[in-house]
């Protein structure tokens, strides 16, 4: 993850840093008051030639699913395959900010996903939804068929992760949820109707080494608060290279297909080596 406290001005060079350690994604981050999604996937794109890259996520209440589905569509037109979009609720208390906070976010988040798949796939969408109303729109330039973004959901409650299971492609796991949290993620996305090719991908706080420690536990103490759990139950992968290189692979072990790794602390490139090297790659 480019973590959303870092200067966007440094997201192309960090892009081709990490891209040559040989990393299968980078995730830009999409908070209000922070970086705009779409604008730093297209900077990270754009700096690169393999990475894919990942929106998480892109607050629904915040964008016409009309709008979101051009500008996905614009970059999965001149970058194929190289990109995944995440949607969720936004935070309550930021939609409240701007002035977008709907009467039903399930409704919004629900509606949203099934007009921005569909647009992707070139169809003609009507919506007159309980939150959205759309009258027959159609992309001119929809992606290739071969090569549209799966759309993905970044959400927490169980109505939400069932909502996921059958308007979304995957489920995005926000940070301080470990294995058992991710089994229970792929058993509620089953509720709501997910198959077998339904992907989870987990963000997850990575501190290596003692300079890195103080960091991660901040971080890890204020998402506790977020989540409302307490900290010895927030996971996390600290510790030595191997000691969060087998965090990682629990994750992976409980159903995550990718793991998105927020570095807390100091040289967060040379905590990253440190960890793809103990993973063996």
């Amino acid at each position: 993850m480019y973590d959303r406290s870092w200067d966007p001005a440094g997201l192309p060079g960090f892009a081709r840093e990490v891209e040559a350690l040989g990393v299968d994604d980078l995730w830009v981050v999409e908070d209000l008051g922070w970086n705009g999604g779409i604008s730093a996937a297209a900077v990270a794109l754009g700096a690169t030639e393999r990475l894919r890259v990942g929106i998480g996520i892109a607050p629904a209440p915040l964008r016409s699913p009309a709008l979101l589905a051009m500008e996905v569509a614009t970059l999965a037109r001149v970058f194929p395959g190289r990109l995944v979009a995440g949607i969720g609720h936004g935070v309550r208390e930021w939609m409240r900010q701007v002035g977008v906070a709907p009467r039903s976010p399930l409704a919004l988040l629900e509606e949203t996903l099934t007009a921005v798949r569909g647009l992707l796939r070139g169809e003609r969408v009507t919506v007159d939804g309980r939150e959205l109303r759309l009258d027959s729109v159609e992309l001119v330039h929809p992606p290739a068929k071969d090569a549209v973004p799966p759309v993905i959901a970044g959400v927490v409650s169980p109505k939400s992760l069932e909502l996921a299971g059958r308007a979304a492609q995957g489920t995005l796991v926000a940070e301080g949820h470990g294995p058992e949290d991710l089994r229970a993620v792929r058993a509620a996305a089953e509720r709501g109707g997910a198959g077998a090719d339904y992907t989870i991908t987990a963000f997850t706080y990575l501190g290596v080494g003692d300079a890195a420690a103080p960091a991660l536990r901040d971080s890890v103490a204020g998402h506790a608060q977020w989540l409302g759990r307490d900290e010895a139950h927030t996971f996390a992968a600290g510790g030595t290279a191997a000691e969060a290189a087998a965090a990682l692979d629990a994750l992976g072990a409980a159903g995550a297909q990718t793991v998105v790794v927020r570095i807390c602390g100091p040289e967060p490139v040379t905590q990253l080596r440190e960890v793809l090297a103990a993973l063996g790659r």
